[in-house]
């Protein structure tokens, strides 16, 4: 009869430890990226001014600018 508790075992801290990495990569390289700033919403607000000048340029015929690839 062969034990299966240390198999699972390990696989599981080490599925843990892998998901725990990688939350940890993304968070420090958002910190990197400036997305935790006294600027951070920025974005935000820079969509929201776009889709309202989108609206208004499909509202009056005009086609919406395209944006570079």
């Amino acid at each position: 009869m062969s034990d299966y508790t240390y198999p699972s075992v390990y696989f599981s801290y080490f599925l843990f430890v892998l998901l725990a990495g990688g939350a940890a990569y993304f968070f420090f390289r958002s910190v990197k990226d400036g997305y935790w700033g006294s600027h951070s919403e920025e974005p935000k607000y820079r969509m929201f001014e776009e889709d309202i000048v989108d609206e208004q340029n499909s509202s009056n015929g005009a086609e919406a600018p395209r944006r570079p690839l």
